[in-house]
């Protein structure tokens, strides 16, 4: 508690006297001494401040106010590098994970928590009444936005979101228009640009509606980045339309639902979001990147990213954020069946080998409960998350109790329900899968070239094709590979890289015999 890091600080708001924070100038000092150089120690320091302005008593709406919004503000450089690290380290610990989103979650929720704290902490006293009216704009707008930063976080771990964060949404909104400043446009922060509490709260309803938990954590901030830029042309309001696609309830504790009926009850408090002409406009984009172009200059992405990075988040984004949102491919069959579950490539590549057996001992090996198949894969349920290594993207290999044979799949979708449970959905990427170890052409003429363990995929593929699932910055689109198998050699010439992340790589390759 900052009470116990900073001596005569409990002294003082126990006899009532005025806050630290309160005096302008004592404020500037605190802020003017905050480490530059170190994020994780200026960051504990402010959250310690937004703490003592949580649990002080005698202290002026407009002053808690100007102290949070500038705390804030001294927060976001620190804040931004943290995040960097968080989402673009390939192979983060759990602990340094843990570590780096505990300290963004609690900032943003601690901050919250004080503009709460100015919003609707009650007083009879004219002048605070008058100060709200003056501060609610910019009180409201930041309000929201911290909530949606919450959001965002528990995203990054799949959630759960919690019903209550839309409760509280809801209410800072509905003040907001009661007040009739709902669209006024405000400094958001030193950092973000102008905003509005509508704005803010209409970029929330689009993060949720675009179903993030098939996409990475760095995918998920380049989404939220790019609903930043379509934002204007999303509608939101209280009329329903033919073409809302989502509704919400600023008086219920719950987030946005799809509308595939109206609300039983039509309610003063409903809103309907539909995507306008956002989705057209994000489609526009979509065609330029897959015809060769670049990314327009006027999208900030928050840094410099490769176009093969947000080609597949913004097919995301236009296929989810649309007039009729993707409905489910395949019919899905409820199962109760366990399956065995092995993680990465190098376990996947003893699997397939086979030289150890249908089940090699040693290995790690989970029990994960499969609740329904369908043609594509699967959906199943863990009662204990303790992998370090369960995320969108994670290779798998799988075995249904009972069974000899092994399955390759990868993690398409994954949300917690709980901090114990957790659902994730499965692609079942082939049913015949080989192990082979490849060399790289065109290095073996200059001298012996590392061989390179792979996956051989050859169902689902186009004729004359394989897949090939090798390990990370492997694929390189000039170089040929070649392997032996029950006595012949093969030649593969690459055609196209489908994806790729820290852990392999997923390429197209044209076989042929080589002699």
């Amino acid at each position: 508690m900052v009470l116990d890091k900073m001596p005569g600080l409990g002294r003082l708001l126990s006899q009532k006297a005025e806050h630290p924070l309160a005096d302008a100038r004592e404020l500037r000092r605190v802020i003017g001494e905050l480490p530059g150089d170190n994020a994780f120690k200026a960051l504990d320091e402010i959250a310690g401040w937004l703490e003592s302005l949580l649990a002080a008593d005698e202290f002026p709406l407009d002053r808690v106010f100007d102290a949070a919004s500038q705390l804030e503000d001294a927060a976001l450089p620190h804040l931004k590098r943290l995040s960097r690290e968080y989402l673009h380290t390939l192979r983060l610990t759990r602990n340094d994970e843990k570590r780096l989103w505990s300290i963004n979650y609690g900032f943003w929720t601690l901050l919250a928590a004080a503009y709460e704290r100015c919003l609707y902490t009650p007083s009879d006293k004219p002048r605070a009444a008058e100060t709200l009216k003056l501060l609610l704009p910019a009180l409201a707008t930041r309000l929201i936005a911290a909530l949606g930063a919450i959001i965002k976080w528990e995203q990054f771990h799949y959630g759960p979101t919690l019903g209550a964060i839309w409760l509280r949404l809801g209410r800072a909104l509905e003040m907001a228009e009661t007040a009739g400043v709902a669209g006024k446009r405000v400094l958001l922060s030193l950092q973000g640009g102008m905003s509005s509490a509508q704005q803010e709260y209409v970029k929330a309803v689009a993060f949720q509606a675009a179903s993030m938990d098939s996409l990475m954590p760095l995918e998920i901030e380049l989404a939220e980045r790019l609903i930043m830029h379509f934002l204007p042309s999303f509608i939101f309001g209280n009329v329903a339309h033919e073409d809302s696609v989502y509704w919400v309830d600023l008086h219920l504790a719950q987030p946005p639902l799809r509308l595939a009926r109206m609300p039983a009850r039509a309610e003063p408090s409903q809103r309907f979001f539909k995507p306008g002409e956002a989705n057209a406009a994000m489609r526009a984009v979509l065609h330029d990147l897959e015809q060769g172009g670049d990314i327009p200059p006027d999208i900030n992405l928050g840094g410099q990213y490769q176009v093969r990075a947000v080609l597949p988040v913004l097919r995301h984004l236009a296929a989810y954020l649309a007039p009729i949102p993707p409905q489910r491919r395949h019919d899905r069959h409820r199962v109760k069946h366990r399956m065995s579950v092995m993680n990465g490539l190098v376990n996947a590549f003893v699997v397939f080998s086979g030289e150890f057996g249908g089940r090699p001992a040693g290995l790690p090996i989970e029990s994960w409960v499969v609740e329904n198949v369908s043609r594509g894969g699967f959906g199943a349920v863990l009662s204990n998350i303790s992998a370090e290594w369960l995320r969108v993207g994670a290779l798998l290999a799988l075995q249904p109790d009972g069974g000899d044979n092994w399955l390759l799949g990868i993690v398409r979708r994954y949300h917690r329900e709980t901090e114990s449970e957790a659902r994730v959905g499965i692609q079942a990427l082939a049913r015949q899968v080989v192990s082979v170890e490849v060399t790289p052409r065109t290095a073996s003429k200059y001298g012996a070239a590392a061989s390179l363990p792979c996956l051989l995929i050859e169902d689902g593929c186009e004729a004359g094709e394989v897949r090939l699932v090798l390990p990370p910055n492997s694929f390189d689109l000039r170089e040929s590979l070649d392997f032996s198998r029950n006595g012949q050699r093969f030649l593969l010439a690459p055609v196209a890289l489908l994806e790729q992340n820290g852990e392999y790589e997923l390429a197209r390759y044209r076989r042929g015999l080589i002699g």
